[in-house]
């Protein structure tokens, strides 16, 4: 049986209720934005999509080794904006800041579900928290506008402890995700 697979790094619960609230007032604007559930934020490291079901014991496997180098470090979530510039807005994100560990790690993630036969992403990584998407622009310009008051807006930090493989099902509701399993970062 297929899965649609994800490598991410999960965030707590109360640092994804803290997102969620400090940024209401980007929801109650009239963009028409499909905004990300709290309890869904995360931050993707690899899209993975449709997997065998049998090979999550390899993918686990590669992870281990991939991230084992890796020691545990913080990130912090500082400034919003939007992907791919405010002509054309498609992605509502919020930045990271020292993220130079948090790219290494992406780029040893990469590499090794290239070997697993995965496609090499073709855009540089750029590390963000999507929080929503626009489906249109309608409300555009007042989306903009708020933003505008989050460029420089720390929000909090966090240890970036491990990696999860995460399952994705989508439903009528919305998608809903599920962890496969967590590597931690810095074990052999």
């Amino acid at each position: 049986m297929d899965l649609r697979c994800f490598i991410a790094i999960e965030l707590s619960e109360s640092l994804k209720k803290n997102i969620d609230a400090r940024t209401k007032s980007l929801r109650e604007t009239d963009a028409d934005v499909k905004w990300v559930p709290w309890e869904n934020l995360h931050l993707t490291m690899k899209f993975l999509g449709k997997t065998p079901e049998k090979l999550v014991p390899d993918i686990k496997e590669r992870l281990l080794k991939a991230v084992s180098p890796h020691e545990k470090f913080h990130i912090r979530f500082y400034g919003a904006g939007v992907f791919p510039d405010i002509r054309r807005p498609r992605v509502v994100w919020i930045g990271i800041l020292d993220s130079d560990r948090l790219i290494r790690l992406q780029q040893d993630i990469e590499a090794s579900m290239v070997a697993l036969g995965y496609d090499t992403e073709s855009r540089p990584y750029t590390p963000h928290l999507t929080i929503g998407r626009l489906r249109s622009p309608k409300g555009k310009d007042a989306l903009l506008r708020e933003l505008e008051k989050f460029k420089e807006v720390g929000f909090d930090d966090m240890e970036v402890r491990s990696v999860s493989v995460m399952k994705s099902e989508l439903k009528p509701t919305g998608a809903r995700y599920f962890r496969l399993c967590d590597i931690p970062l810095g074990h052999p």
